[in-house]
Formats: structure tokens, C-alpha cells, sequence
């Protein structure tokens, strides 16, 4: 599914929300408890002035942290001759960069799961959008000195799993993260790069090219605003995003202390599904795999099959229940094999719901789908996913439609 460019000048909250990414470092419990009780609008005045927001109001301060309080203040204050402006801010969506916060239609909701290290507000780069993919989607991770064996691992099953409907969300670095966004691409899946520094800093600057591919394709991510460059410390603030984001996460090679690992702790700590590719006993490339599956319990995946069992029951019966499906002959006389539909009997209410509320003809925004269905958008919009992966329906100019094969 392709994002719609915002239009128009921003909201007050909106522009409060960019700044901040301008002002602090991602994932500053301080700052994120400021705006879950004054708003981002009174945070960033209270940064302005030096002072704290009126402690009589709905969220007093306690007395035992307006220190600690006052010192963030004075802290994020340094850079406030760096912000932009409103306008400056709505500049960058002639460059194909735009700002989401939390409320808005693509922003995905799984990010709430970080609690207080939630980002402030995203800013993407891409064709892809971002809150749909994400519903079905897995982390491909591992080590930028990948193996052979751990370049082709990720490849293949990057390109398995996106073929199948599955967006490859990863970190963009050499290794195991590119293979698997390059495997995404090759499949004409959907991938989304999550980087440590602004969306238009291509880093390393040895994959400028596959950035390109990925935000013709997909989707780029940063919490840091435009032009930041990286620093060592963020890429593990931003490796929690890449979890949080995705429905499991796999590991493909890994060294016991490394960032992919990172990663799977916070998939982990997140609730979300963890699984790692076995190595051999003598490769340190592959001893956080099998410590992830030794001692935290993620599933030991050999295909990408499992990947998806391992995922979503439903992508279970994609791949085993349903029966095979063959096309027309291609020039060579074999029949293309056709992706087997999701049962009907295996669906949950809502999907069927969704699917029933679809137009016999002709196509259908999504608001209005949910409408006929009588169901929050929320929700509809995860029942178009798998149904749209299962060859149910399809997109159209108009929204939704029913699948023409």
C-alpha cells in the first residue's frame, strides 16, 4: 500500500513534535513523560522559556523531580538555535520527506508498546506506507561482517517472506541488514530501513543506491531529524524501533555482543515473536543465534515457511492447508503456480466481515469499507492486510476491490 503525502501547513502539536526530535535524543523517558502529561505544544514552550509547566495544573510535577526536570530543561535548550521553522518543517516534502505523529493515519500503533521511549514523531522517506506494512512484517537482523552463508540466509528469506505478502523491515547496514533488503527488492516486496541518523543521509554511504531503491520501493525511517549524522550510541537507541515495529523478529547471525542482538533483547522485552537461524558450534558469528535460542527461547527457523508459521497461524494454512493452485502455461510450457487463497473457514469473524463488506464492483476507500462493516478503521485496515496478502482484493485507484484473478 503507497502512503498519501500530507497537504497543507502543519498542526501546532505537529511542529511541536518535529522540533523535539531536533531538541533531545530519541527515547528520553523525561521528555516523553512531559508530553504524555502537557502536550508536546507545552513541552516545547516550557524548553523556550527554561521553565516548567505550571505544576498546579492536571499532572503536578513532584517536588522530588523538578530538579532532575530543570536539568533536561537546560539540556535540551542547547539546541534551540537549530530548530526550523513551520514552514521549514513543510519545506521538506518538496525532497520527498515527511513527518508522522502519533494520532496520525499512518503511524503505527505497535510504537506505544515503548511506553515512555516511544518516538516524539517519524520522519519517512518513501512510496510505502509505513502503518500498513508494518501490520505484517518481520525484522530481518545480524551482522554487518556476515558470512557468506549469512548474506544468502538473509537474501532468501527476506525474498520468501516479502513474496509472500511479509514487508522486511531491517537497518540498513552492511551485512545481513542489506541482504535482506536487497532480497526484499528482488521480490518486489515492500522493506523498510530504519536509520540512526536523518532519512537523507545515506549511511553508509556505500548503499546511497540501495536507499534509493528502498524509498522507491518501500519505506525509510528515522526518529532523528533531517541531516542528523550518526553516532555509535544511536544505533542502539534506534535498534528498539526496529522491534517494535515488526510482528517478530529474526536473527540471522549474530555475535554474542552485538547490535543485532540488541535487537532481539528489545523484541523480546516487547512480547514479540523471536527466532534465529542456527550456525555452526564453531562460528562466533552465530553464537548470539544460538544463545537467543538457548536461553531466551526463540524458535529455531530453517525456512522461511517456519518464519511465517512461526508469525501467524494464518500464514501456516497459506503455506500447508490450502490446495495448489495452477495458472495458464507460460512460454515455456510449465503452468505458473498460483498463490493458494486463505480458507474461508479458516478466517476470524473479522476479516469475514471485512471481506462481506467489500463492493461487488468497483472500488472502495477504506474509511467507507469500515463504515459497511462496522468496524473501527483499525481493524480494517489489519483484515485488508490479509486478505490483500491471501489475493482476496486488491488495490485500485479507488481504494479496495475485489481480486480480478
Amino acid at each position: 500500500m503507497t502512503a498519501t503525502q500530507p497537504a497543507g501547513a502543519l498542526t501546532e502539536e505537529s511542529y511541536a513534535r518535529a522540533a523535539l526530535t531536533y531538541l533531545a535524543e530519541p527515547a528520553d523517558e523525561w521528555l516523553n513523560g512531559l508530553i504524555c502529561a502537557h502536550g508536546a505544544t507545552r513541552t516545547l514552550e516550557a524548553i523556550r522559556s527554561g521553565r516548567l509547566p505550571d505544576p498546579s495544573g492536571d499532572f503536578p510535577i513532584p517536588p522530588s523531580i523538578t530538579r532532575t526536570l530543570q536539568r533536561s530543561l537546560e539540556r535540551w535548550r542547547v539546541r534551540l538555535d537549530d530548530l526550523p521553522t513551520p514552514e521549514e518543517v513543510v519545506a521538506f516534502r518538496a525532497s520527498g520527506i515527511r513527518l508522522i505523529c502519533p494520532g496520525d493515519p499512518e503511524w503505527p500503533e505497535q510504537l506505544a508498546d515503548l511506553h515512555l521511549e516511544q518516538p516524539y514523531a517519524l520522519w519517512l522517506r518513501g512510496t510505502a506506507d509505513l502503518r500498513f506494512n508494518c501490520l505484517r512484517s518481520v525484522a530481518v537482523v545480524g551482522s554487518r561482517a556476515a558470512t557468506a552463508y549469512g548474506s544468502y540466509v538473509a537474501a532468501e528469506f527476506a525474498a520468501s517472506v516479502a513474496a509472500r505478502g511479509w514487508a522486511v523491515v531491517s537497518g540498513g547496514a552492511f551485512g545481513v541488514d542489506a541482504s535482506a533488503h536487497r532480497g526484499a527488492l528482488g521480490a518486489d516486496g515492500v522493506t523498510v530501513a530504519v536509520l540512526a541518523c536523518g532519512v537523507d543521509v545515506p549511511y553508509p554511504v556505500g548503499h546511497t543506491e540501495l536507499f534509493e531503491a528502498v524509498a522507491a520501493q518501500g519505506v525509510i525511517v528515522s526518529e532523528w531529524p533531517p541531516g542528523r549524522t550518526v553516532s555509535r550510541l544511536r544505533f542502539l537507541v534506534r535498534n528498539r524501533v526496529i522491534a517494535a515495529l515488526a510482528t517478530g523478529t529474526l536473527v540471522v547471525e549474530a555475535g554474542e555482543r552485538s547490535g543485532a542482538v540488541n535487537t532481539a533483547r528489545h523484541a523480546r522485552d516487547l512480547g514479540r515473536r523471536l527466532m534465529a537461524v542456527p550456525g555452526p558450534v564453531t562460528s562466533d558469528q552465530s553464537a548470539g543465534c544460538h544463545r537467543i535460542i538457548r536461553e531466551w527461547q526463540g524458535a529455531l527457523v530453517t525456512t522461511a515457511a517456519e518464519v511465517i508459521e512461526h508469525l501467524s497461524p494464518i500464514g501456516a494454512i497459506l503455506e500447508t492447508s490450502a490446495p495448489a493452485v495452477t495458472g495458464p502455461a507460460d512460454n515455456s510450457g510449465r503452468r505458473r503456480r498460483i498463490r493458494p487463497a486463505l480458507d474461508l473457514d479458516a478466517m476470524d469473524l473479522e476479516t469475514t466481515q471485512v471481506l462481506d463488506a467489500m463492493p461487488a464492483r468497483g472500488g472502495m476507500a477504506t474509511t467507507r469499507i469500515a463504515q459497511r462493516a462496522g468496524m473501527v478503521p483499525t481493524t480494517v485496515v489489519r483484515c485488508l492486510a490479509a486478505l490483500a496478502a491471501s489475493g482476496y482484493i486488491e488495490r485500485c485507484d479507488e481504494g479496495w476491490r475485489l481480486s480480478r484473478a
